[in-house]
């Protein structure tokens, strides 16, 4: 049996918790929200929209007790109207660090000691907030980082050279946010360096245009869910599934002493192993400034 608990139903928490059923990814489901509408609300939706399916999840009412059995938690409250002027993720700050406050002394009055997983932006900051907060070890909390984000690469690299995203092997590093980069010297299409391929006016094309996507679609409904829902999901599986898939997502990076957007081997005990890539130069500069950028927002707390 496994069982999985959702903190915040707003558009992430909702799509993502429609994908783990749909998906049929999970035995359990619990539903956690401030606002007792919303929940209830979730539930029968969640509910009505499994009639018909081959599966069947059993969605749960809110109960903190349901936390010590819980295998994963994920963290999704936020509030996303605060951006809606910016679009940066760091002005959720001041409202997300209140929420992880109050989640991460409970999760660890609950007895929860599963894997952790945050959605919550700024993702980075918010996830070592947690870590520190719920006292989980560091490999049980990591964020989803910049998972999305190399969704968004893949599948603009995608419409440039007309295969599937699938095809594209590589990540974006850093922080879930501004100062995040593509390691071009990194990225693989067939045997092909992208770097090799690609000059430095078409890199700089393809990031921009990876990057203004999920503008379009943040300005354009007010927020995105769909794509990160399905990476939630993915990791999800991953780990429930132990299948030891390698994923760019926050976690805590021992030198740089703070969550960071990496590639890192994910099963049934978290973030098992970390596999930092061999950057040249100007990318280890970027690398450098991103990390600066996330201490300087965790400083800030």
């Amino acid at each position: 049996m496994s069982k999985v608990a959702i903190i915040g139903l707003g558009h992430v928490g909702a799509t993502t918790a429609y994908t783990l059923v749909s998906r049929d990814l999970v035995d359990e489901l619990v539903l956690f929200d401030k606002h007792e509408k919303i929940v209830t609300s979730q539930y029968k939706d969640l509910k009505d929209g499994q009639v018909g399916l081959n599966s069947h999840v059993k969605v749960m009412r809110p109960s903190i007790s349901e936390l010590k059995d819980t295998d994963i938690v994920i963290f999704s409250a936020g509030k996303i109207s605060v951006q809606h002027g910016s679009g940066n993720r760091f002005d959720e700050l001041n409202y997300t660090k209140k929420v992880a406050e109050e989640w991460g002394p409970k999760l660890k009055e609950a007895g929860f000691n599963g894997i952790l997983i945050d959605i919550t932006n700024p993702c980075d900051v918010i996830t070592r907030h947690l870590q520190e907060l719920s006292g989980l070890p560091k490999n049980h909390v990591f964020g989803t980082g910049t998972s999305l984000d190399t969704a968004r690469m893949k599948q603009a690299v995608s419409d440039k050279l007309g295969i599937h995203p699938n095809s594209v092997h590589g990540y974006v590093l850093g922080e879930h946010g501004e100062s995040q980069f593509v390691p071009w010297t990194s990225v693989r299409v067939e045997n092909t360096i992208l770097s090799d391929r690609l000059d430095n006016e078409e890199q700089d094309a393809l990031e921009k245009q990876a990057k203004q996507n999920g503008v379009d679609i943040f300005f354009g409904k007010g927020f995105t869910s769909y794509g990160i829902a399905n990476q939630a999901a993915l990791i999800v599986q991953t780990v429930l599934s132990d299948s030891k898939k390698i994923m760019p997502v926050s976690c805590f990076n021992e030198k740089e002493g703070l969550y960071i957007g990496e590639p890192a081997l994910i099963g049934r005990d978290g973030v098992e192993k970390i596999f930092p890539l061999d950057l040249a130069e100007n990318e280890q500069k970027k690398w450098d400034a991103s990390v600066k950028s996330i201490q300087e927002m965790y400083d800030a707390i």
